[in-house]
């Protein structure tokens, strides 16, 4: 069941949409800004809220890569694996990231503060290497930043 929370947040979205179904992305992402990802609970809670079937939202949901359908830490570190990156030392610094949190990509830490994603591209090439934690984007990242990056999100 949606929130009171998650509701109000939805119904001040739907107010800029023709068809409730148009808002589907963004009503994942509230909920799962809230919840942390989309179970198949959340979804079916937000199709029924929007009038939508579970398999459609679904296939949406697994489209885009900023939508999470497993569970995920308090915060998601998207390390971009672009060209540009990869040219710029995508390598390194993913190494010296996957080292400091004591994960492998796609790895939740222990104590379940970070998530390690790749990306294909955030758009920030002109900065590579660049990351993005939650909604904040790095750029021009090293292996000596990722420290004081990762000690902003607790």
């Amino acid at each position: 069941m949606l929130s009171a929370e998650e509701k109000a947040e939805l119904d001040r979205e739907l107010q800029q949409y023709p068809a409730r179904q148009s808002a589907c992305i963004d009503a994942m992402k509230i909920v799962q800004r809230h919840r942390r990802w989309l179970s198949d609970e959340a979804l079916r809670d937000i199709g029924e809220y929007l009038g939508m079937s579970v398999a459609d939202l679904d296939g949406v949901a697994t489209f885009y890569n900023l939508l999470f359908r497993k569970p995920v830490g308090r915060h998601v570190v998207m390390i971009c694996d672009s060209v540009t990156c990869w040219i710029m030392g995508y390598e390194k610094l993913r190494d010296t990231l996957m080292n400091r949190l004591g994960v492998s990509l796609g790895e939740t830490t222990s104590d379940d503060r970070f998530t390690v994603l790749p990306i294909v591209c955030l758009g920030n090439c002109d900065k590579a290497p660049t990351l993005m934690v939650d909604r904040d984007t790095y750029g021009n990242v090293s292996p000596e930043t990722v420290e004081e990056i990762l000690a902003r999100y607790k």
